[in-house]
């Protein structure tokens, strides 16, 4: 089956996606704020501008569409069937991109959570949001946990020594 756009027409409509404020970015947000959790959207300081940065919780949030980031085993990831080597490279190259981004918040002390456009349908989005809420939390309670500090004795030490005469 061929395309029924021309290349001019089927140009203009990819360059129209953006990648910030997209629908399912929006569905998470509004799920997050409503909820009480406060977040920072693209924040230019951290690797690969995540779209919500949640800074109590030391955790970054990536709303990933399914086409655009790879998503294997996902009905909405198909290869163009125009253009295919072009397509395929982009696509493994967001992959790699996807992979040393978290990479290097993770070697920051950051948290990362990918969210997945498929995740959001709405027959699915109710789990998927109630587990990152779950997430959240415990990402929270572990990082904010009380640690008991014990100080490593080899032998038990004596308050006063024997005096020897």
């Amino acid at each position: 089956m061929s395309d029924i756009l021309t290349s001019q027409q089927r140009h203009a409509n990819m360059a129209a996606i953006h990648g910030k404020d997209t629908k399912p970015e929006m569905v998470v947000r509004r799920y997050l704020w409503g909820h009480g959790y406060r977040y920072r959207l693209n924040h230019p300081r951290l690797p690969g501008k995540p779209d919500i940065v949640m800074r109590k919780y030391r955790t970054c949030i990536f709303v990933n569409g399914c086409f655009w980031h790879g998503h294997e085993g996902c009905q909405y990831y198909t290869i163009p069937k125009t253009n295919t080597a072009f397509w395929m490279a982009k696509i493994k190259r967001n992959q790699e991109r996807d992979v040393e981004v978290q990479r290097r918040l993770a070697s920051m002390g950051w948290h990362s959570i990918t969210i997945w456009e498929c995740e959001l349908k709405p027959k699915v989005r109710e789990k998927t949001l109630e587990s990152l809420t779950f997430t959240l939390n415990g990402i929270f309670l572990q990082d904010h946990c009380f640690k008991k500090y014990e100080i490593p004795e080899e032998e038990p030490m004596m308050a006063a020594e024997e005096e020897k005469l």
